[in-house]
């Protein structure tokens, strides 16, 4: 049921909803992974890589409400529960405990590298059925790769 409609057509709403919760579900999930390793990290680089983390967390959880609110307008119910999120995620999970900095850039990296791959796709799907959907992709994934960049030149 949906109590809002939309001006999409029924393929091309199928096509964007999915393509938006699958976006939510990743940045939901590369927020708990970033804090999770934000927690855990030690080693001689703690701090810088500690508030880089911060950052990556900061940006998952503001493109997540904005992705989530524009599922809403177009009649797409969101869906960031737990049980969504470890189920259809592309980040592998984080061990337990206390991770060094290296492990922690490393980490990163390939949770950014997963989720932007992910991305990609859904600026590609969304680009004839819903641009404007499409351009709220395109600025999330922009942030998502300074991001890797940037742990990625911590790995260097």
């Amino acid at each position: 049921m949906s109590v809002v409609k939309s001006t999409l057509s029924e393929a091309d709403l199928k096509t964007v909803g999915d393509a938006l919760k699958g976006a939510l579900v990743d940045l939901v999930d590369l927020g708990l992974v970033a804090k999770q390793v934000h927690w855990n990290v030690v080693g001689p680089r703690f701090r810088s890589v500690h508030l880089q983390l911060d950052e990556v967390v900061d940006t998952a959880r503001q493109h997540s409400d904005m992705v989530a609110e524009r599922a809403s307008a177009i009649g797409v119910a969101p869906d960031g529960r737990a049980a969504t999120v470890a189920a259809q995620s592309a980040i592998g999970s984080v061990p337990e405990g206390w991770i060094k900095d290296v492990d922690v850039v490393r980490t990163m990296i390939d949770a950014l590298g997963a989720v932007i791959g992910r991305m990609r796709e859904r600026i590609e799907v969304t680009d004839e059925p819903d641009p404007v959907s499409q351009d709220i992709l395109i600025q999330l994934t922009a942030d998502l790769e300074k991001h890797a960049w940037m742990f990625q030149a911590e790995n260097a």
